[in-house]
């Protein structure tokens, strides 16, 4: 199988673990970097790794010999994702873009209509439908062997909160954070938000206006079931993402990810995530991606739940 070699735009933190966890790899692997920061961009360069200034340099070294890329990883900040999917569906190249795809759904509709209108592939990394054992969760649902769907509850929990510059931008806690959480609850039910209702913590080690370091939203959802996701910035246990699933027949308690206890899933995740978008470029069907109606989805309910950061 020939090697898969992909772009990155945005060679930041989150952009260089995509980096780092594809180096295992051998289907799919970055060849290309943009990034506008020179201090990025030094611990970047090696061999193998073309690395540029602008994401335009990038796409134009791609029509030279050598320097060509079958799609391209967007990495930079939320607010800027919009402007840099149409940048590059404008050069005709399939995108894999990071959650959530813009900060308002708004703007996922928008890069929705962009991929559309250039016929390109836009996928969301929404990494969570690569993992095994979610997955399986997923066709234990499916099968009925729950039974009915009582409740779906979800968690996620961060080591410490980034930096304050990064929260007062993000969106704020729904939007930047819980997300994951929304489109997990979608993706695991099968069924869509019909009803939203929100609290945020107001207990706080570090205030950001527009954001919290604890929020819970409760869901509705079109089947029926309920759920609940929570959000923290501040874990002393380290990274933590946990779910619960209460049905008729049965139930399920799934610790998904926590390294501090030996469960550290997301390298691999990203792994199968970016052979799964190679293989959506390549004609393949069902591969299991996030699509950019599920990111307007999941931005939606984030974007119902966020006044309850200022009520």
């Amino acid at each position: 199988m020939a090697v898969f070699r992909l772009g990155l735009a945005g060679g930041g933190r989150m952009g260089r673990f995509h980096m780092e966890s594809l180096l295992a790899d051998g289907d799919v692997r970055v060849v290309s970097v943009a990034e506008p920061s020179a201090a990025a961009r030094a611990e970047i360069e090696g061999p193998g790794v073309a690395v540029h200034a602008t994401i335009g340099a990038m796409l134009d070294a791609a029509k030279s010999p050598g320097g060509g890329i079958d799609g391209v990883l967007v990495a930079v900040p939320s607010p800027l994702h919009v402007g840099v999917v149409r940048e590059i569906a404008d050069r005709g190249l399939p995108i894999l873009c990071e959650k959530p795809c813009g900060v308002t759904a708004a703007m996922a509709q928008e890069a929705l209509g962009i991929a559309e209108a250039a016929g390109v592939v836009l996928q969301i990394a929404y990494w969570r439908r690569f993992v095994p054992s979610l997955q399986a969760l997923r066709a234990r649902i499916a099968s009925g062997a729950l039974g009915g769907l009582y409740h779906l509850d979800a968690q996620q929990w961060d080591g410490a909160p980034p930096a304050a510059a990064f929260r007062a931008t993000s969106g704020g806690v729904y939007v930047d954070m819980m997300v994951h959480e929304l489109d997990q609850i979608r993706w695991l039910s099968g069924q869509d938000y019909v009803e939203v209702r929100a609290l945020a913590s107001r207990v706080e080690e570090e205030p950001v206006a527009g954001d919290a370091e604890c929020a819970t939203a409760l869901f509705r959802l079109s089947g029926g079931t309920t759920a609940t996701a929570t959000a923290g910035r501040r874990y002393p246990g380290g990274d933590s993402i946990r779910v619960m699933a209460y049905g008729t027949r049965d139930a399920a308690d799934l610790l998904v990810h926590r390294p501090s206890e030996g469960v550290d899933v997301i390298p691999e995740a990203l792994r199968r995530q970016a052979a799964g978008f190679a293989a959506r470029v390549g004609g393949a069907e069902g591969t299991g991606g996030a699509t950019a109606s599920d990111a307007v989805a999941a931005l939606a309910a984030a974007e119902a739940a966020t006044p309850a950061l200022s009520g």
